[in-house]
């Protein structure tokens, strides 16, 4: 077997050689301390079997030329049946046997997650995978098994990397986990071993270049620090050229020189006061903030009575403003009921009032009637003494042959009408019956039209008084209080 390698205190990776049994042990386990991906199965089959296979021809030929013996009638004849089938039984289960060695060894098993570097006559001639294989031929082989899933843990310390100031520090611990993706080239172009050398050449060179960037007084800052970038440039070298791909890293520790050490502990110690000063004026700012919150809690239980009360009086004050608007409901309904009791009374009034004045209308216009007939009675009782009294016409008629036209018979005639006139009246005056005297009928005349007069200003007046109180909508009331 082979020894570690990197004896610097971080990872070392070695191949092994063990037996097909310790393959899943090295391969998950390592040994002594180093890590194994790849290792060398040792291959128990040789040829031993091809003498049992020999044997075996050996006892079949045996037993067909003792059986050739027999029956050409040789010597032995009698002993050759004899001899023959246990011969050839012996030789029967030796080929058998020798089959079957050589169909047991030829089973190869290959652990989950590896792949085994299959080879012939020394030639690498492909991979397989995991599971049981059958090698038929006796010179093939597998000569590597290596382990192809596991993301294999490597540590690497650098020493004494130089700073920008050109501070060396004490060491820088790397950190990163790989996996061999491609095992063939991985086994053909430079092993675990020389693997070994390569990756921590490479890991150092990284660091320090990474180590040239940075200050010494920040050097701490590498710790935790993105370094993305350190395993593109390793998988860059090692992914083509060795068939390996660093899936990731990180730097854990950073030591620094002893000269930087008081410094960094008054700067740590600074650093942790810092961070119990903010942790306690956290406390108290958290304090501060219950208290505030426990504040403003009771202040909303304080404000959430004060809502209750405020809306208990404005239910209370809803229900006394509709018991108050009820109540002037009610009023304004007897109001109104009142109102048109009222109404209807002053109308029924009205209509009383204007049945009355109707009646008083129509006893008016009879009274009219019969003052206008006792009127027109009288006047044609004045007319016609007054026709009595008045000068009649007189006609003197002659005789045509023997009459006078002239103006002299005229104004005697003219002369002695009013005598003649005049005596017949006075013989008429004292024995006429039913006649009344001038005087008499004058006053009579005289008294029926002032009656006349009177009632028809009377009766102008009450249609103009009517006629204004019905415009002013007066009633019964209205005109009682006029």
């Amino acid at each position: 077997m082979s020894q570690p390698v990197n004896s610097g205190g971080g990872s070392s990776i070695k191949e092994s050689l063990a037996s097909w049994g310790d393959l899943a042990a090295l391969l998950r386990g390592g040994e002594q301390g180093a890590l194994v991906p790849v290792v060398i199965p040792k291959d128990n089959r040789g040829l031993r079997w091809t003498v049992l296979v020999w044997f075996g021809l050996y006892a079949l030929a045996s037993a067909l030329m003792m059986t050739v013996n027999a029956a050409v009638g040789g010597p032995l004849q009698a002993v050759y049946p004899f001899l023959a089938v246990p011969t050839l039984l012996v030789g029967v289960l030796g080929v058998v046997v020798a089959v079957l060695w050589w169909w047991r060894g030829s089973i190869i098993e290959i652990e989950h997650g590896t792949t085994g570097i299959l080879s012939k006559y020394g030639e690498v001639t492909g991979v397989i995978g995991p599971g049981r294989h059958y090698l038929w031929h006796p010179w093939k082989r597998v000569d590597y098994v290596v382990d192809t899933s596991t993301e294999i843990p490597y540590t690497a310390p650098v020493l004494a990397c130089p700073t920008r100031e050109n501070v060396p520090l004490k060491s820088i611990e790397f950190f990163l986990k790989f996996r061999i993706v491609d095992p063939q080239k991985f086994v053909l172009t430079i092993g675990a071993s020389n693997f070994d050398l390569v990756l921590s050449s490479a890991v150092q060179d990284a660091i320090r270049q990474r180590s040239r960037q940075v200050r010494t007084e920040s050097a701490y800052d590498l710790r935790g620090s993105n370094v993305e970038d350190m395993r593109r440039l390793l998988n860059q070298q090692l992914e083509q050229q060795y068939g390996v791909s660093i899936t990731g890293c990180n730097i854990p520790d950073v030591q620094l020189p002893n000269q930087y050490q008081q410094h960094l502990a008054t700067r740590e110690r600074v650093s942790k006061e810092l961070v119990a000063y903010e942790q306690e004026w956290e406390l108290t700012r958290k304090r501060r903030i219950d208290t505030l919150l426990m504040d403003i809690e009771r202040s909303k239980k304080v404000r959430d009575a004060k809502i209750v009360e405020v809306n208990a009086s404005l239910n209370k004050a809803r229900k006394d403003v509709a018991q108050m608007l009820q109540e002037q409901e009610t009023e304004a309904q007897r109001v109104r009921y009142e109102i048109e009791t009222r109404g209807r009374a002053d109308l029924v009034a009205a209509e009383n009032e204007a049945k009355a004045q109707h009646r008083l209308a129509t006893a008016y216009r009879d009274n009219r009637a019969v003052l206008e007939y006792e009127l027109a009675r009288r006047r044609l009782d004045v007319g016609a003494a007054l026709a009595e009294r008045a000068p009649r016409p007189v006609v003197v008629q002659t005789e045509a042959g023997t009459g006078d036209t002239s103006a002299l018979s005229t104004l005697l005639t003219a002369q002695l009408l009013p005598q003649v006139l005049e005596r017949g009246a006075g013989s008429r005056a004292p024995g006429a019956a039913g006649e009344a005297p001038d005087p008499v009928r004058g006053s009579v005349a005289a008294a029926a039209a002032r009656q006349q007069e009177m009632a028809e200003g009377y009766v102008a007046l009450q249609e103009n008084a009517m006629r204004e109180q019905f415009q002013r909508g007066d009633g019964y009331e209205g005109r009682g209080r006029r």
